[in-house]
């Protein structure tokens, strides 16, 4: 009986273990994801397209196929460990940051030798000679639902002393993805049926000798506990505007923060930004780099109309390529979209709820930092379902709002803007009211 007892037991914390790795692998999974664009991710793609005597030479392209987060500047950072001693002879591209002690190496001196490179793309205008298709573009690449050509970096890296067949090669480890800051981990690496290339006549096809993938994903609460953008509301039918809770993005700036009116806004280089990234924000209640403000406009017969405008309040930053993502049960039925572009994002196919905003080519596709440019706004004109649209209880105003991939703070559901009280009640008080003027003017004329 004992010894079925202490089975019984051993087996109960082995159950209860399993749950307890189940259980966090699931939530360590959902950190990553996101219900707007549960696909999105970075595909790092490595093709070997030649052997050489000590190695290969691999053309290395990262895909954005994340619907509205970007890469701004300053770019991405690539950084990976390899398995053995291996080294970078030459990079066309893209260059790493550092080259390491190479000094054993005598005649030829290899571009890197450090045994975890980190690698960043070139800038634009570099000699022909040093760029690739898709490279040099300072690091930044697009949304795949922004623009899908511009949504590729690619470089190309002459390994030594490393494998020189399929089955010689040792994959490179560890791979770390900044965007231009944390958010991004990254997946090991593994082998993938090689890609196959057209000839420019698209008459021959090609293949990589050998390919393997690194997919990389995004988590918010890597870059920050506290949100980096906060929401804010009013309506035509209530004068109260609904501001962004305090401290919406944390308060842990305030004390560095800059007065609208301050004398030091004109110090020469205010506006130069740091390599830390850290913020010179404006001093506001919230706190926070920007503002999307939801204002409900106009209730026409048929239709209703929407102004959003979204504010920066960062001096040290401006946003080029911004995106804005909105979810509302009547973003089904957008019928115009002032100033912005805009696209419908459905992940999901039944369901239609989801849009996303974007400045305008040339235009404002660059919101600029904190002052009186620091702004951009538009107004949307919805067809309404008149089975569903109400502007009572907040319906009017969205779910979600996300900013450059972040999702915003929202203000608690009881401090929206709300129909009056006296909407239905006074009605027929007023009616007495004019009836009875009526029958007034009736009587003395």
């Amino acid at each position: 009986m004992e010894q079925k007892a202490c089975m019984s037991l051993s087996f109960s914390k082995l159950n209860f273990s399993l749950w307890v790795v189940i259980l966090f692998m699931i939530f360590s999974q959902a950190d990553s994801y996101d219900p707007l664009d549960p696909f999105g991710n970075i595909t790092i793609k490595w093709d070997v397209i030649s052997w050489t005597p000590d190695g290969y030479v691999a053309l290395v392209t990262m895909n954005n196929f994340q619907m509205y987060r970007h890469i701004m500047s300053p770019g991405w950072t690539l950084g990976w460990g390899w398995a053995k001693k291996e080294v970078i002879w030459s990079m066309v591209g893209a260059q790493t940051t550092e080259q390491g002690d190479c000094s054993k190496f005598k005649g030829n001196v290899p571009h890197c030798c450090k045994r975890i490179p980190v690698v960043v793309d070139l800038l634009p205008g570099v000699p022909y000679n040093q760029q690739i298709a898709n490279c040099c573009k300072g690091g930044v690449v697009a949304s795949w639902g922004q623009d899908p050509a511009l949504a590729v970096s690619a470089f190309q890296v002459s390994v030594g002393l490393a494998g020189t067949s399929n089955k010689t090669v040792i994959l490179p480890k560890n791979f770390t993805l900044l965007g231009p800051g944390p958010g991004y981990t990254c997946g090991p690496a593994k082998i993938v049926p090689s890609t196959v290339y057209l000839t420019p006549d698209r008459r021959r096809k090609t293949q990589a000798l050998m390919t393997w993938n690194v997919t990389c994903t995004y988590s918010q609460l890597l870059v920050s506990k506290s949100p980096r953008c906060c929401v804010s509301f009013s309506s035509f039918y209530n004068s109260t505007i609904t501001p962004c809770p305090s401290c919406s993005c944390g308060c842990h700036n305030k004390k560095d923060c800059i007065m609208n009116n301050s004398y030091k806004l004109k110090s020469a280089g205010i506006n130069t930004p740091r390599k830390d990234n850290v913020p010179l924000l404006q001093c506001t209640h919230h706190m926070c780099p920007i503002r999307v403000h939801w204002h409900v406009k106009i209730n026409y017969k048929d239709y209703w109309r929407v102004k959003i405008a979204i504010t920066n309040f960062n001096y040290r930053m401006n946003y080029t390529q911004w995106t804005l993502v909105a979810q509302h049960p009547n973003l089904n039925n957008v019928t115009q979209v002032f100033s912005f572009d805009y696209k419908p994002l459905v992940p999901y196919q039944s369901i239609n709820d989801t849009a996303m905003f974007y400045g305008m080519k040339f235009y404002n596709d660059l919101l600029m930092e904190a002052g009186p440019f620091g702004n951009v706004q538009t107004e949307i004109l919805l067809k309404k379902d008149k089975d569903e649209f109400t502007l009572g209880q907040g319906w009017a105003f969205p779910r979600k709002i996300y900013f450059n991939g972040d999702e915003c703070h929202f203000p608690p559901p009881d401090a929206y803007p709300n129909l009056p009280n006296s909407v239905h009640s006074d009605f027929f008080p007023f009616l007495t009211t004019v009836t009875s003027m009526f029958l007034l003017v009736l009587l003395i004329i």
